[in-house]
C-alpha cells in the first residue's frame, strides 16, 4: 500500500477545509492509499510564499515520509505556474507523485508528465514573452532619449532637510525637489534628522530667543 499525504487549503478563515478532505479522503480509499497525515493552510492567500501546512509537507516528503501527494486542485498547492512546477519538480526529484483530483493529473504516469511538460514550456514561452518586452521598452526608451533606470539625485540636499525643518509636509518637500517622499526621508536620516516632524516646527522656534 502507497503511502499519501493530502494537501488542502483555503483563503480566508471563514471558508472551510473539510469538503476537499473529504473528496481527497474518498479519492486515497477508491485507490488503496494509505494517507499518513493530512496537512492544511487555513485563511492563507494562495500569494503568500510561506504557507506552514505546506512547509511541513514537503519536510516530511524530503524524510520519505510519504510516497504521493493529493490535492483538490493545482491552485490550492500554487500560487502561479512557476511556483507550481518548482514545487512539482522538487516532488519528483524525491520520487513522489503528484495527483490533482480536479485536473484528474497525476505525474505517475506517462498523460500526467506529458502535461507537466506541456505546462512546463508555456511557461518558459511566457518568461521569453516578458523578458522581450521588457528589452523592447528600453530599447524604445533609449531611442527616444529617455533615461532608463533611476535617476541620479542631484539636488540641494541641505535644502531638503532645510524645508523639512521648516515645518513643510514630506509631500511638499518632495514636489518641491522633484524627489520621492522616500527619497526625503532617507536624506533626512542621512543627516540624523527625523523625517518626521511636527508640522509646526519652523527655524524661528528653535532661535534661543523665540523659547524666552
Amino acid at each position: 500500500m502507497k503511502t499519501a499525504a493530502i494537501y488542502v487549503r483555503v483563503s480566508t478563515p471563514d471558508q472551510h477545509v473539510e469538503s476537499q478532505l473529504y473528496d481527497l479522503r474518498e479519492l486515497a480509499a477508491q485507490r488503496d492509499f494509505e494517507v499518513v497525515h493530512e496537512y492544511e493552510d487555513r485563511g492563507v492567500c494562495g500569494q503568500k510564499a510561506r504557507r506552514p501546512g505546506l512547509d511541513a509537507l514537503m519536510a516530511d516528503a524530503r524524510r520519505k515520509k510519504l510516497s504521493i501527494v493529493l490535492v483538490a486542485a493545482f491552485d490550492r498547492i500554487a500560487r502561479s505556474t512557476r511556483n507550481f512546477l518548482q514545487i512539482i519538480d522538487e516532488l519528483d526529484s524525491m520520487g513522489v507523485e503528484f495527483i490533482s483530483r480536479r485536473e484528474g493529473v497525476a505525474t505517475g504516469d506517462a498523460m500526467g508528465r506529458l502535461f507537466m511538460t506541456i505546462i512546463s514550456a508555456i511557461a518558459e514561452l511566457e518568461r521569453s514573452l516578458v523578458v522581450e518586452r521588457v528589452k523592447s521598452g528600453m530599447r524604445r526608451a533609449k531611442l527616444e532619449g529617455r533615461q532608463i533606470g533611476r535617476s541620479r539625485l542631484d539636488i540641494n540636499r541641505e535644502q531638503v532637510v532645510i524645508d523639512r525643518r521648516t515645518g513643510m509636509s514630506l509631500t511638499q518637500v518632495a514636489k518641491k525637489h522633484g524627489i520621492s517622499r522616500a527619497s526625503v526621508c532617507r536624506l533626512m536620516k542621512e543627516t540624523n534628522a527625523d523625517c518626521a516632524l511636527p508640522s509646526a516646527v519652523s527655524i524661528e522656534d528653535t532661535r534661543p530667543e523665540a523659547r524666552l
